[in-house]
């Protein structure tokens, strides 16, 4: 589908100088000489390449449709993670750095979703939130006042992140994978 090069926006898949590119950021600027032009940042699916580029109004570009399928993520072998299609029980090897910083959140038997491109997986995406254990917390600085305040705290997965005060070590917490941010105690 071909969309003008104004009606961009973030998370559009484009086909560009022939590569799947995601797009990050946009920005609409109206110089006061010569026409608009959106500024668009984009990510190269295929090979991670980054760029910045200028479309016009009058420029068209190719819109990308992918297909997601739901896969179970088995185990980890090397640098490359086995997923095997929940409907065929076919398995797919995938090289780790396809998940970006959400890696070290993967957990065994994990129902995630890949992102299909011609049949070529180009993307994993993982639940937004996820239960973790606190394995360690800094104790509380006395006077600090709860509603502001956050320390830092270990997962048992290894990430570090912030959580409020009153979670201690063994506490059961849900986590936002993409922003790496605490988000409440687990039920």
């Amino acid at each position: 589908m071909k969309i003008s090069g104004v009606d961009i926006r973030p998370g559009n898949i484009i086909e560009y100088e022939s590569g799947i590119w995601k797009v990050a950021k946009i920005q609409h600027t109206q110089p006061g000489k010569g026409g608009a032009y959106m500024q668009v940042e984009m990510k190269n699916l295929i090979d991670g390449r980054k760029t910045n580029v200028r479309f016009r109004s009058a420029d068209t570009v190719e819109k990308v449709r992918l297909d997601t399928k739901e896969y179970q993520f088995l185990y980890e072998d090397g640098d490359m993670l086995v997923f095997m299609d929940s409907d065929t029980y076919e398995q797919i090897m995938l090289p780790s750095d396809l998940l970006g910083d959400a890696r070290p959140f993967l957990q065994d038997g994990m129902q995630v979703s890949l992102e299909l491109w011609e049949e070529r997986p180009i993307s994993v995406q993982l639940p937004t939130q996820i239960e973790a254990e606190i394995v360690e917390a800094d104790a509380v600085v006395k006077g600090q006042t709860a509603s502001s305040s956050y320390k830092p705290a270990v997962l048992d997965n290894g990430v570090r992140i912030m959580v409020p005060p009153h979670i201690g070590t063994g506490t059961r917490i849900v986590v936002d994978v993409y922003e790496q941010s605490y988000v409440g105690k687990a039920s």
